[in-house]
């Protein structure tokens, strides 16, 4: 590929996936872009600015902005192409700015198995995912991550806040806020593998299930059901099915 963009997000794949074309290709020819938006917490930002610079690569943050496109508000079952479509788009064009050959993303085959109507505006777009192609799994990239020492091989996955918002329901930033603090303060408590789904002014929590008898414990719940209500929810609720990737996909499927 000699020179390419990466989208960089700071998870997992994203991280191996940069970490390999700076190996590969140099430091010169491998460019790692995060898109900071609303929809992307601001932990994570800090995470990927750090990782990015452990790893070497040139890295630079650019800002886009799903909530100025009425369709993703809207929040239909494709929601996911109008950000890829408005990414991708941003990452062509600094590619060509940057004389850089090629936009390419994590993906892995995993992702096949999902319901993921971004992947339509990359192949619009003409972006590529190498791991994808080379038939790389995610317990494939956590494997190789922790030979190469990245910090990164066992981190959750994180999707976009908007995947915590069922199909239908207008996206709007103060809910986004309140879902970032609502796992922010999960996580603090020692679940680093949680989601809340926002049903209207209902907390839906997942953890794994191995987690839950610990999350039931009378003084967590407490603490959950005090700060959740501060953030807003008026009920707070338990999954007992778990934690599982794309759980509101269910209701499509």
């Amino acid at each position: 590929m000699q020179r390419v963009v990466v989208a960089y997000s700071g998870g997992a794949d994203s991280t191996f996936l940069l970490k390999v074309a700076v190996d590969a290709l140099g430091r010169d020819n491998a460019l790692a872009v995060t898109a900071k938006s609303e929809t992307y917490t601001s932990s994570e930002l800090r995470g990927a600015v750090k990782n990015a610079k452990k790893i070497g690569a040139r890295h630079i943050v650019i800002s886009t902005n799903e909530l100025n496109n009425p369709q993703f508000i809207k929040n239909p079952r494709d929601r996911c192409y109008y950000c890829k479509q408005e990414l991708f788009s941003r990452l062509k064009k600094i590619a060509k700015k940057e004389n850089m050959k090629f936009v390419i993303d994590a993906s892995n085959i995993d992702d096949l198995k999902d319901y993921r109507p971004g992947a339509k505006a990359k192949k619009e777009l003409g972006a590529q995912s190498p791991l994808q192609e080379a038939g790389f799994s995610k317990a494939d990239i956590r494997r190789f991550s922790k030979k190469l020492g990245l910090a990164t091989w066992d981190k959750p996955a994180m999707a976009c806040l908007a995947s915590r918002i069922p199909y239908g329901e207008n996206i709007k930033p103060d809910t986004l806020r309140r879902i970032e603090k609502a796992e922010a303060c999960l996580n603090r408590l020692g679940f680093r593998h949680a989601r809340v789904r926002c049903h209207g002014n209902i907390a839906r929590i997942e953890v794994p299930s191995e987690d839950i008898s610990k999350l039931t414990k009378f003084q967590i719940r407490i603490e959950i059901i005090k700060k959740l209500k501060a953030f807003g929810f008026m009920y707070v609720a338990l999954d007992l099915q778990g934690y599982r990737t794309g759980s509101l996909n269910e209701a499509i499927s």
